[in-house]
């Protein structure tokens, strides 16, 4: 795809989409709920963002930090109307101000460049476009035809790096339930089958965003990542979200036999946020299929059994919650009700013998979804299991300890 094909594309969105509901209007609440909502938005939650702005998150995947700053400013200043007043991201359409266009807009940018590059670099400035391309999207609610577009142009960039790029990229298809599971397989090379790692994000990411975990860990120490997306997000839009959260993860590990780059006795699982709760979860259920996991930031139970403390939850998760299960009027109390069907504690997964499969599960220090007490019950589970909370001065030193830790442990556990 070139420069102009995606400036043409961007056009298109520009003129269908111009009109389209704004993200933070895609779900709708019910009076008593909204009423609830509006009294914390007079309190300019998040800092006065809808979205929560995942600064260390995305600048560890590749975002500049500057380029970052400067985006947000963009949005920040404009002079269009929001349709929350008080919250920045909120401008309706797709146009100067409006989060998905600056995003966009900058993601277009490294398409350009990559015309004027060659080989690695080339697909380098793509994988990066692809992560802009991603975020234009965040936090990928069900409905948002913004989101969908960016989605589109996310893949795209992404397909074109890996037909530069000097490493493996295969797309595996599993079947399930009448339709295919698309997963990315991204290989340092196939001289011989490879240990893997399967590696999901949260509900509010998609796994192009998992690149640079690749490139920079999993690839350089001999691993094979599989990325897949979570169910309702992504390119597994097609199922939704229930708590069986780790079902297509099932299948995919069920296939990887079928799989020749890889092998299937030598697996770990990786997950960030609501990912790690799948890792977990899955760990449990193919206790002989999987030696190692390990779960960043994952909500275990507190998070889903605490009905107060969900319904204090900022707009943009409660919308994202809501969005995954195909609620379109929501009460809130009623929606931290059904949540406790998600609690892996009250699924079952925490009584009887430990399961063999060696879990580290990691928390930072204050983390409102994930805490230590959680992880401590999975590490008691385990056999060999352990939990850790960081403790760090900035959240950049705590991402980065928490990643090389992840390394560690599943270079201790899989056999290379």
């Amino acid at each position: 795809m070139t420069d102009s094909d995606s400036q043409n594309l961007s056009t298109a969105l520009f003129k269908k989409n111009k009109l389209s509901a704004e993200t933070s209007t895609i779900v709708n609440y019910l009076p008593s709920s909204q009423k609830v909502l509006d009294q914390r938005m007079e309190q300019v939650t998040n800092n006065g963002w809808y979205r929560d702005l995942r600064r260390p998150q995305w600048s560890w995947q590749g975002v500049d930090p500057i380029e970052l700053e400067l985006i947000l400013s963009h949005i920040a200043v404009s002079d269009k109307e929001r349709t929350i007043p008080l919250m920045l991201d909120t401008i309706p359409g797709y146009r100067l101000g409006n989060w998905a266009y600056e995003w966009t807009r900058a993601a277009t940018q490294y398409k350009k460049l990559a015309e004027t590059q060659q080989g690695e670099e080339a697909a380098e400035s793509l994988f990066t476009a692809s992560l802009y391309f991603g975020i234009a999207g965040y936090p990928h609610l069900k409905g948002d035809a913004l989101a969908s577009q960016a989605h589109l142009l996310a893949n795209r960039a992404y397909k074109d790096a890996i037909e530069l790029s000097s490493y493996i990229i295969k797309v595996i298809e599993v079947p399930y339930k009448g339709k295919t599971i698309k997963a990315n397989l991204h290989l340092p090379h196939t001289d011989k089958p490879l240990p893997v790692v399967m590696v999901s994000g949260g509900l509010d990411s998609l796994q192009t965003d998992m690149w640079r975990f690749f490139r920079d860990y999993l690839g350089p120490n001999g691993f094979a990542m599989l990325t897949l997306d979570m169910p309702s997000v992504g390119q597994s839009s097609h199922w939704p979200l229930s708590e069986d959260s780790s079902c297509l993860h099932q299948a995919v590990l069920n296939h990887l036999k079928q799989v020749p780059w890889v092998d299937d006795t030598n697996v770990a699982v990786v997950g960030f946020r609501f990912g790690g709760n799948v890792a977990i979860r899955l760990s449990f259920i193919e206790q002989n299929k999987i030696k190692a996991c390990v779960a960043l930031g994952a909500p275990v139970h507190k998070a889903y059994s605490d009905a107060k403390m969900l319904s204090q939850l900022p707009k943009m998760y409660l919308d994202v919650i809501a969005s995954r299960l195909g609620k379109r009027s929501v009460d809130i109390d009623s929606l931290a009700t059904h949540m406790n069907a998600w609690s892996l504690k009250n699924q079952g997964f925490f009584r009887g013998r430990r399961a063999p499969v060696k879990i580290l599960s990691l928390n930072l220090e204050g983390d409102p979804i994930s805490n230590l007490e959680d992880n401590k019950v999975v590490a008691r589970h385990s056999q060999g299991g352990k939990a850790v909370e960081i403790s760090s001065k900035t959240l950049h030193a705590g991402y980065d300890k928490a990643l090389d830790m992840t390394l560690e442990w599943i270079k201790e556990s899989l056999d290379s």
